[in-house]
């Protein structure tokens, strides 16, 4: 007699007997391993999302900003090239680049009064308060035709020392013995406090109404969170390259270095717990499997009795494992992404699931489903047919 060969519809089919004959038990032993599969789905998805969210918040403190500044006390005062700006927004990783300078004008309310002591006077460019994300409180900041007049923004501080609220009615200064009309008052910059205590003129006014040469003295770089010290590095010989030794840059925040180093460690303890957690229900599938040996070894003698081979009970029950671990997985991955999701918008984190996590729940749940499934697997095969008929 030759032997028939089983389709691959026809293996899954003997394959779900065993499920529909014993739902209670399915049902079990598939919630061991949806909890193994939901456990790596949320440990791959919630450090996902609050990584978003920390990137977002740590955007805010400036982990991705230097300050380059020139050393102070020089005789002659060291400032930087006039080019600084544009030849450090050439560093390929550098995302932004503003500068600004102390033109050591004086400032008053009026002639008489002199507020040099406290309010430093400062020319800036245009750009640098995107870069630090910086707000207007009230007014307006520079603009392509504001820069060039003499107009000036306060910081928060500073307004407050020069007894300006509101710079509705055009109120002026006395700034380097000529008037200046103040636009507009700034927020607090916690990136850059010492704008809070400055008085900010726009770079072409600063030159024409101030006799300031054009050569920034302090600079302010964005860069990717990963290059930020190889622009560290760089920097120096950018802004100065006669004399890189008299530039003082500030170091990378120690929150990125934080952020990274608890990534890690949350990343590792959690996909361990999963692993544990993949392992039990693993061992319930597999104690399931033996247990529907056992069973069922009336049922495999009769298979083997009408003419099945080792191969096709092989093939059986591997097959029920392995759709005993699908059907647990695909459950634990719907489980782990809603959990994800919704752990995410509880914390008002952007919902994140990485493709990898949605992979590993279904690649899982198939390994898991072929390890538990072996051994049982080749237990009924290894049954005789005289063996399992006269079993009871």
């Amino acid at each position: 007699m030759r032997g028939t060969r089983l389709s691959p519809a026809d293996v899954v089919a003997l394959g779900l007997v065993g499920l529909r004959v014993r739902r209670a038990r399915a049902v079990l032993s598939a919630l061991g391993i949806a909890i193994g599969i939901a456990t790596m789905v949320v440990v791959m998805g919630i450090p996902a999302a609050s990584e978003q969210a920390l990137m977002r918040d740590l955007q805010r403190l400036g982990t991705d900003l230097l300050q380059a500044s020139a050393l102070p006390d020089q005789q002659p005062p060291v400032a930087f090239d006039e080019h600084a700006t544009g030849m450090t927004r050439r560093i390929a990783p550098v995302t932004g680049a503003s500068a600004m300078a102390n033109t050591h004008a004086t400032i008053a309310r009026n002639e008489r009064a002199d507020n040099a002591a406290a309010t430093t006077v400062l020319a800036t460019e245009p750009g640098i308060l995107d870069l630090l994300d910086g707000t207007v409180r009230s007014g307006r900041w520079f603009d392509a035709t504001t820069e060039r007049f003499p107009a000036v923004v306060l910081g928060a501080e500073a307004a407050g020392r020069l007894g300006i609220e509101d710079p509705a009615g055009g109120p002026q200064l006395y700034i380097g013995r000529r008037w200046f009309t103040v636009t507009g008052i700034l927020d607090p910059i916690p990136l850059a406090p010492e704008i809070d205590r400055a008085a900010l003129i726009g770079w072409p006014a600063a030159k024409q109404q101030l006799g300031f040469d054009g050569r920034p003295t302090v600079m302010y770089v964005r860069s990717h969170d990963t290059a930020v010290e190889t622009v560290r590095e760089v920097l120096p010989a950018t802004v100065l390259p006669q004399a890189p030794g008299m530039v003082r840059v500030t170091r990378p925040s120690d929150a990125l270095a934080a952020k990274r180093a608890s990534e890690t460690t949350f990343s590792a303890l959690f996909l361990g717990m999963a692993g544990v957690a993949l392992l039990v229900g693993g061992i319930g599938v597999a104690n399931t499997m033996v247990i529907s040996v056992l069973e069922r070894r009336r049922e495999i003698g009769l298979r083997r009795a009408l003419g099945a081979h080792r191969g096709q009970i092989r093939a059986q029950f591997l097959a029920e494992s392995v759709a005993l671990s699908l059907l647990g997985g695909l459950t634990g991955t719907l489980l782990g992404v809603a959990a994800t999701i919704g752990y995410a918008l509880h914390q008002q984190w952007p919902p994140t699931v990485p493709a990898v996590a949605l992979g590993a729940g279904t690649g899982g749940a198939l390994i898991v489903g072929v390890l538990a499934g072996v051994y049982p697997a080749m237990r009924a095969a290894r049954l005789t047919p005289t063996e399992a008929l006269a079993s009871t």
